[in-house]
């Protein structure tokens, strides 16, 4: 726990963003200031072109922001979608992408290495390990009656691992096919399935089953619905090591809008878009909602959407341009999302650690039946995920007061707004907190992942000094996304790769970017996303078609 608590206010730039007046015309206009945004305007304001950023909420970052509660001298600082990452080593994903924009300064704490990850059962505790051999051998001594299904499974990481490095690569398509007959037989096999499918062919122990899906929760999506190489990816993702950034979730967001604004862009927040302007069938600017009795038209010469897709393209785009929406590849109304999270963000006083909390996350189940893990429509819980800021960053003191811990439980539930007893259209004017049933249903879910927290770590609950918690129509209202998920579309099969759109929209000058674009959810994949379409902006440009 921090010794001395430093003041940090996750909103330090708001005053200034909200009051900085949108530029007549921009060359790049981006809706949304979520990582993949940030990173497209980072990448292309690098490149000496004027870009601005709008976002209607008050901090830059979209899931990958903080919010602050207290005064300075008791500032309490919770994340709200980057609670780990991994490949954080020097040659890792997301220091690189980084590095390319000039950004050397970030520190990446590593969580435990021998349990980043541990999966609670009621008869099992299994931590995941970093490196892939550690984690097999872990599975053998858990499961010895399984080796043959363990190792099939291991077998399916492998490839995917070694079919995805050859892609970054950028392999001629002998290569491509050679490897695929030599090494990549299994993911070849298995392009289309579910991770269901896969563990068909490796074991029916429903323990062993659960242990490999237990971080399913990173994708938000059951093991009968979600990508098979989706999964793999993800796992294979964290072998390297699981990493929280020093100084919190907010960190990276903070780091590329103020590169945006040092390449003489500008980010605008209390912005939100009403519509993108479109000419002569091609999208060429932005039109604001009117905030505080203004209203703006913003030219540009490219348009980005970083904003949740299904809205992008029924919402934002004209009534005229319906057609041609529906007509394009990527119709929304086919598209499926991703589960939604509750968060219920805690302080509790004294020492974790003394109650048997790890530099680790922790995910709690009631039972080995995943499937039923994601059936809550009846908003039950039916399971849980822990962390704590404070035991993952011991350098940063503005995570909790002296002598407590920040502590985060969250779960997957559904985010169908009349399941909460409230409409649709309620989310974005935030009438939905008027409701009784709402208010009922936050409050029963509160004492449900409070009373878990205790039962895995006694004398949390009646140690806890600041509750608040966030629904998924909380998530809705700050991020706009469809059925308040910050996973974007379902890394369904049917969603998935090149079944997942790009970064060019449905009609000319509009460009995507995202957790719904096919480089992914999450950090990784929405910081990806963002430089992709930067990729595809310059070379729309070079070629005379801007």
């Amino acid at each position: 726990m921090a010794e001395t608590h430093v003041d940090y206010d996750p909103t330090h730039a708001t005053k200034r963003r909200v009051k900085a007046q949108p530029p007549a015309a921009v060359d790049v206009a981006i809706v949304g200031a979520g990582l993949g945004g940030l990173m497209a305007g980072a990448k292309l304001s690098q490149e000496g072109l004027q870009v601005a950023v709008f976002d209607q909420h008050y901090v830059a970052g979209g899931c990958c922001t903080m919010f602050s509660r207290g005064g300075p001298r008791s500032r309490r600082n919770f994340d709200i979608g980057l609670h780990y990452i991994g490949d954080c080593q020097p040659d890792g994903a997301i220091p690189q992408m980084l590095h390319s924009l000039g950004i050397d300064d970030l520190v990446y704490e590593p969580l435990d290495p021998d349990g980043f990850d541990t999966l609670v059962f009621p008869d099992l505790e299994f931590r995941i390990p970093v490196g892939r051999a550690a984690y097999r051998q872990r599975l053998l001594d858990t499961f010895p009656e399984d080796k043959r299904g363990i190792d099939r499974y291991l077998r399916f990481l492998d490839e995917v691992d070694t079919m995805m490095g050859l892609m970054a690569a950028k392999p001629s398509r002998w290569q491509m096919a050679w490897t695929a007959l030599t090494q990549g037989r299994m993911v070849g096999r298995h392009m289309q399935s579910t991770l269901a499918d896969v563990l068909d062919h490796c074991t029916q122990n429903p323990a062993l089953r659960a242990v490999i899906a237990g971080q399913s929760g990173d994708y938000g999506l059951p093991p009968s619905q979600v990508s098979a190489l989706l999964h793999a990816g993800l796992v294979n993702h964290y072998f390297s090591g699981a990493y929280y950034p020093r100084g919190g979730g907010q960190v990276i967001a903070d780091k590329l809008a103020d590169k945006i604004e040092q390449g003489g862009g500008s980010v605008h927040l209390r912005r939100g878009i009403e519509s993108i302007l479109v000419e002569d069938g091609r999208a060429v600017g932005l039109r604001t909602e009117t905030y505080k009795g203004q209203q703006f038209e913003i030219r540009a010469q490219q348009v980005i959407s970083n904003a949740d897709l299904p809205r992008t393209l029924t919402e934002l785009l004209p009534e005229q341009q319906q057609e041609a929406v529906h007509n394009w590849s990527y119709s929304p109304d086919k598209m499926k999302m991703a589960a939604a999270l509750f968060i219920c963000c805690l302080n509790v006083k004294g020492d974790m650690r003394q109650r048997g909390m790890r530099n680790a996350n922790y995910w709690q189940f009631d039972g080995y039946d995943m499937e039923a893990f994601y059936a809550a429509t009846d908003l039950q819980p039916r399971g849980c995920y822990i962390t704590a800021a404070t035991l993952k960053d011991p350098h940063t003191p503005h995570h909790a007061p002296d002598g407590e811990d920040s502590v985060e439980v969250m779960t997957v539930l559904p985010g169908d707004a009349q399941l909460w007893g409230a409409q649709a259209d309620q989310v974005d004017n935030w009438k939905y907190k008027k409701s009784a049933a709402y208010q009922a249903h936050k409050e029963r879910i509160q004492d449900n992942l409070i009373g878990r927290l205790e039962r895995l770590f006694p004398g949390s609950a009646a140690n806890v000094s600041f509750v608040e918690s966030a629904t998924p129509l909380s998530h809705g209202r700050y991020t706009r996304a469809t059925l308040g998920t910050g996973y974007g579309l379902a890394a369904t099969p049917d969603q998935f790769m090149g079944s997942r759109p790009g970064y060019s929209g449905p009609i000319p000058g509009l460009f995507l970017a995202g957790a719904s674009t096919r480089a992914g959810h999450g950090v990784v994949g929405s910081m990806r996303s963002g430089e992709a379409c930067a990729r595809r902006i310059l070379k729309t440009r070079e070629r005379g078609l801007a």
